[in-house]
């Protein structure tokens, strides 16, 4: 499978091919007087940061990493910020809406060819084109892949890179109990899991994709919602008994529930104000709308708004909550400032999801029973459309061009161009196949979204539990472009983890990273319109605690080649040195070796023998063609699977002598 649709990827292939070497030819070559030198800017103090300077076509680029500690120096292992200003030189304005391409890796000089800038640019390339073994330590352009499962797990999927075709499984993440809905933060950087059986909610460290913690968050803990200013997480807990049933606050910071509040028996659905001042919780069974106020984290006004409201939006652009109640068939419309009812809006029976768009102007509501989407004018509160969509509509999303709905009863997604709205217009409704079959064939299906938009916002991510694949769709092509199988598990919901520069203020594109080693880095940065490949510098400095841990242990694997055939054990041989001297680690009588073929979630392990001098010995069996990952792990050097640097096999059903392209 090839990488996935992304403007950097289309726009540098096409760059590079081009053969265009100006935007990275040395500046101080005299046939490209172009190109300006890249002076460093002066230093806030000495290796506290790194900064840098580029002008070229009219465009200046202010480079600068600088350590996240006050006074403090750039530090592998510690974190940094990596941030780019870019402006026009003649005026000064920064330039806005750029989407520059940026990679951190080790310094490296290509022999013969002209200097670290024509490296930079073969770098770029290798980057852009997703090559296994030439991933930068650093992609400040990626983003992730999760999966989640109907067992208790998320899986890590990194589209970007083709492992032997396939695209590459990063890892697994367990879960305590089966989780039902989850929710990122603004930054990417936390993700919140329900778990009803559990009574918890997990915290995930989406940088490192490690559980951080599991909070108690009351009985039944199913819709999970986050605040726009991301200070609280409100919980819903689907409690059979009344005093149980409500919502349970959670403290961001502290990991703490800060409020558990009896708000009516039922399913629960969350809103917020625009401005966090206000939460709204519906209340399935007690037919109420229930207003908080943040700060006081106390009860403002309940609202009858029904006998069955199923779902709550708010627009900040009408000032107006919006309840859909499936019995009645009604949409009440609340003023956010007074919470008086504006407007109650007849439709029919049948009615459930609902959400507004993302600029806040058309409110979309889902009727299961009539197979439709009814779009609601935000400004007038008039109903415009009446649309026929896939059969038994039961979820809905929004990128900046469509409305994608979900059938449970037909695999189609239904397609609205947000474009062809309008009174008096005619709307356009396109769809695709994600799979072969209807979802609701699958059963037990979570509260969580089957469908998820990609880091480029014109392409989603769908899951289709039933043959257990996740589509990629991009907008304007007439079918999915791939399916990611989901070995061994089963698919259920899917979300996008964002790792990419994000524009903080205007022209300022920054990233918050951790420095992932200590050394010369050279800082590859991409721009497309107009075409500049240049690297930026920073010096890293050694961490003295990090530094003491890879002394006391590492590892050195000793294959000739990565090349193996299917059908035959492959023998893995590495080397145990330890201390500063690397003196060989012998007679470890437990060394494990654990392997897996990617992208699959089962790892085995076999046992390692020692074969003389501190080198250990392992037959891994191939059985089937591939990638195979492999970790070694001792219990009695407290040794675990991950600890140590991995290795990787290439398995072909062929002698790797005459596969082509191995040595």
């Amino acid at each position: 499978m090839k990488r996935v649709h992304n403007p950097l990827l289309v726009a540098g292939i096409a760059l590079l091919l081009s053969g265009s070497l100006a935007a990275v030819t040395p500046a101080s070559s005299a046939a490209t007087p172009a190109v300006a030198a890249a002076t460093p800017l002066p230093a806030a103090g000495p290796n506290t940061s790194a900064r840098g300077h580029l002008e070229r076509d009219g465009i200046a680029i202010d480079f600068e990493a600088r350590p996240v500690t006050s006074g403090g120096v750039l530090t592998e292992g510690q974190f940094a910020d990596i941030r780019f200003r870019l402006s026009d030189v003649a005026s000064g304005q920064p330039l806005r809406g750029q989407v520059p391409g940026v990679w951190l890796d080790q310094a490296l000089n290509v022999p013969g060819q002209q200097g670290g800038q024509m490296a930079c640019k073969t770098r770029i390339g290798q980057y852009l084109r997703g090559a296994v073994g030439v991933r930068p330590m650093l992609d400040l352009n990626s983003y992730y892949l999760l999966i989640l499962n109907k067992d208790p797990s998320i899986m890590v999927i990194d589209p970007l890179t083709s492992v032997a075709g396939i695209t590459s499984t990063l890892t697994r993440i367990g879960l305590k109990k089966a989780p039902m809905d989850w929710v990122t933060s603004a930054d990417d950087k936390r993700l919140f899991v329900s778990m009803p059986d559990a009574g918890e909610v997990a915290v995930i460290d989406a940088e490192n994709f490690k559980v951080l913690s599991n909070i108690a968050a009351g009985k039944q803990p199913v819709r999970v919602a986050l605040q726009p200013d991301g200070r609280y997480l409100w919980v819903g807990n689907n409690a059979s008994s009344e005093a149980d049933s409500g919502v349970t606050v959670i403290d961001t910071r502290t990991l703490e529930p800060v409020l558990s509040a009896a708000t009516g028996k039922g399913h629960h659905e969350i809103a917020f104000s625009e401005d966090s001042r206000h939460a709204f919780v519906t209340s399935r069974d007690a037919g109420m709308l229930t207003v908080f106020d943040v700060a006081t984290l106390k009860v403002l006004r309940q609202i009858p708004t029904g006998p069955h409201p199923l779902a709550v939006a708010q627009s900040a652009l009408s000032g107006a909550v919006y309840v859909a109640d499936g019995k009645a068939g009604t949409v009440t419309v609340i003023d956010t400032r007074s919470f008086k009812t504006r407007k109650v809006i007849t439709l029919q029976q049948g009615i459930g999801p609902l959400r507004v768009t993302q600029d806040g102007r058309y409110a979309f509501v889902l009727n299961t029973l009539e197979n439709s989407a009814t779009v609601i004018d935000a400004g007038s509160d008039e109903v415009l459309h009446t649309l026929d969509v896939a059969a038994e509509p039961y979820q809905l999303m929004f990128t900046r061009g469509f409305a994608y709905i979900r059938g449970l009863a037909t695999p189609k997604v239904s397609m609205v161009d947000l474009n062809s709205l309008g009174k008096g217009r005619q709307p356009s409704v396109l769809g695709f196949e994600a799979g072969p079959q209807a979802p609701k064939l699958a059963g037990d299906l979570p509260l969580a979204a089957s469908f998820s938009a990609a880091r480029d916002d014109a392409a989603v991510f769908v899951v289709n539990p039933v043959d257990n694949t996740t589509y990629f769709y991009m907008e304007g092509m007439n079918a999915p472009m791939f399916g990611y199988l989901n070995r061994g598990h089963a698919a259920r919901a899917a979300g996008v983890v964002d790792r990419s520069l994000r524009e903080e203020e205007p022209g300022v594109f920054s990233a918050r990273v951790k420095l992932p080693a200590a050394g010369r880095f050279d800082v590859a940065f991409m721009l497309n319109q107009p075409e500049i490949l240049h690297c930026f510098t920073a010096e890293v400095q050694t961490n003295p605690e990090l530094q003491q841990l890879r002394t006391t242990l590492r590892i050195m694997f000793l294959q000739d080649s990565p090349w193996v055939s299917v059908g035959s054990p492959a023998a893995v041989r590495f080397r145990l040195l330890q201390g500063s001297l690397d003196q060989p680690k012998i007679g470890v009588e437990d060394i494990r070796l654990r392997y897996f073929l990617a992208p699959s979630a089962r790892p085995h392990e076999v046992a390692a023998q020692e074969v003389g001098n501190g080198v250990y010995e392992a037959q891994v069996p191939i059985e089937e063609a591939g990638a195979y990952y492999l970790h070694v792990g001792s219990t009695s050097l407290g040794l675990k699977f991950g600890d140590l640097p991995y290795t990787s096999l290439r398995a072909h059903p062929v002698a790797s002598a005459k596969v082509k392209g191995a040595p």
